[in-house]
């Protein structure tokens, strides 16, 4: 499981949140939002801790990569 593929079950399963949502309540953009979430776009750590912080997880818990 990549980074952008675990956000967004993080984000689906801690908040049923879209990621307009939760780019809202980040203050990140959306396109940016989507873009980590595609892989498109890296993440900075500044960021990785911002949307734990707002997901109410760890930053670890946004890096675990359960097996598929």
């Amino acid at each position: 499981m990549k980074f952008g593929k675990r956000l967004c079950q993080l984000r689906k399963e801690k908040k049923s949140w879209s990621q307009e949502r939760l780019a809202l309540e980040s203050g990140l953009a959306r396109s940016y939002v989507s873009g980590v979430e595609r892989g498109v776009r890296n993440i900075s750590l500044r960021n990785i801790c911002k949307l734990a912080e707002i997901l109410e997880i760890s930053p670890a818990e946004l890096l675990i990569f359960p097996d598929e």
